[in-house]
């Protein structure tokens, strides 16, 4: 079962484990200061004062902040036992460096070193153990919906083909039931017609009805459905049901009066200005925190390439309605990567990328330029990937709905990027183009907050990098 959270659709189980380690991390941090100050709390911070609960909570919000920037959180999440376990450990470290920024900022609050190190070492034991107990006592059934599909035909077949742990994580699928005058394609069988939805949606204890007609003229059933409705059983249609569930908009069912009449696709001035504001801020800390990496790069590039090469390339990109402007990046092919003038797909292990553009490349680095860009206007932190205008042309022309992602200014990493790995062929940019109508269709603040504070693991984990 998903909830709608900062723009996202978000599992309840997962809600639930945040707030369960949020817990458990305020736990640990109030007895890192048993352990160093003994039973009378009140003692704790000494000339900082007695007033240490906020301090706890502080504590607890950064480790579960820094915990879902590693990934932790995320229903994407495919790391086995000893990735997890990296993960945590990382973010726990993470969480100390942050919380030392904190005590910089906010003198009254800061702890002692010993609290601390006691705080994220019974943090790291406790969030283990949350997680393991998470797994084996609460079966993932009971917070699941059960849903009922009416409909056989080639729309409802894209339901039972989700084949991923993720994009069935939130539902379990009763079964299909088979429409007057419709063919059967589902691979599976379907259940009894004649008993109608209601009786079927006792019977199966059903939570949720999908319509997935191909062809909603003929006898569509609205008095079952409207039984069913007051009965307290959701009716969703198909493309709505896929895009909460799959966190992206499926092109192979998508019409355009979904698109007009849908909620969302917010470009109002105030969702406009707080993106802006996004843009300014946040890339005056990324550039204040990341000029001297950025200034090691160039001088890397220097080294290896002559002192003469450029270090920077310029690349014509589309942008936000359509418009072409420079994008800035840090130079990571060689420089006759294109000497013909013809446009290509960056492959993986490219030999055309440098031996410090392999570095570069899996940490992100040469994106970091493109901060510039986004002081310029040209483009946001968080939005759709811009493209060259040759692959453009060429896309636009042959994938549907394709011209619509440039609606909204393009941006440095985006729903997309998080999502699907690194876009290298007509295929791919297919797949992106669902991300990328799910976040414009959703694009909210807190949603562009949540794409850049998961982006922290494509960075250190090096996930998708070509």
């Amino acid at each position: 079962m998903r909830i709608r959270l900062i723009g996202e659709h978000v599992y309840v189980s997962i809600v639930v484990l945040v707030l369960a380690e949020l817990a458990v991390c305020c736990a640990a941090f109030i007895l890192a200061v048993y352990v160093r100050f003994g039973a009378d709390l009140t003692a704790f911070g000494g000339v900082y004062g007695p007033w240490w609960p906020p301090r706890a909570l502080v504590f607890s919000v950064v480790m579960v902040l820094c915990l879902a920037a590693f990934g932790l959180y995320s229903a994407r999440q495919r790391a086995r036992t000893i990735g997890i376990v990296l993960r945590v450990a990382a973010a726990m470290v993470a969480g100390v460096a942050v919380t030392a920024v904190v005590w910089y900022v906010f003198p009254a609050l800061r702890v002692g070193r010993g609290v601390m190190i006691l705080a994220a070492i019974a943090s790291i034991v406790a969030v283990a153990l949350t997680r393991t107990v998470f797994a084996r006592l609460v079966h993932e059934d009971v917070f699941k919906r059960r849903v009922l599909v009416y409909g056989s035909g080639q729309g409802a077949t894209s339901i039972a083909e989700l084949r991923r742990r993720s994009d069935r994580r939130g539902f379990v699928l009763v079964g299909f039931v088979k429409a007057d005058g419709e063919a059967r394609a589902v691979p599976v069988k379907t259940l009894d017609p004649t008993l109608g939805l209601f009786e079927l949606c006792v019977r199966h204890d059903v939570d949720e009805i999908v319509v997935a007609m191909d062809d909603r003229r003929r006898q569509f059933p609205l008095r079952e459905l409207l039984e069913c409705r007051l009965a307290g059983v959701d009716v969703t249609e198909l493309l709505t049901f896929l895009e909460r569930e799959t966190g992206r908009v499926r092109l192979d069912v998508l019409n355009p009066s979904w698109l007009i009449f849908g909620p969302g696709f917010r470009r109002d001035p105030l969702r406009l200005f707080s993106a802006r504001t996004l843009d300014i801020v946040a890339s005056v800390l990324i550039l204040t925190v990341s000029l001297p990496v950025m200034i090691l790069s160039a001088v890397a590039i220097l080294v290896e390439d002559g002192w003469r090469a450029p270090v920077f390339y310029r690349q014509a990109r589309v942008g936000g309605a359509g418009r072409s402007f420079e994008l800035l990046k840090f130079r990571s092919m060689r420089r006759d990567a294109e000497t013909n003038g013809q446009a290509r797909w960056a492959q993986k292990d490219d030999p055309r990328v440098t031996c410090v553009g392999v570095v570069m490349r899996k940490l992100r680095i040469d994106e970091l330029p493109q901060i510039l860009n986004v002081f310029r206007g040209n483009m946001s932190l968080v939005g759709p990937r811009p493209e060259r205008p040759h692959f453009v042309t060429e896309l636009a022309q042959k994938i549907p709905y394709y011209v619509e992602r440039h609606c909204v200014k393009p941006g440095i990493t985006g729903w997309a990027q998080l999502c699907y790995p690194y876009g290298s062929s007509e295929q791919d940019a297919i797949e992106k183009l669902q991300y990328d109508l799910y976040y414009i269709k959703n694009n909210s603040l807190l949603f562009d907050l949540s794409i850049l504070l998961q982006t922290v693991e494509v960075v250190f984990m090096g996930k998708g990098a070509r």
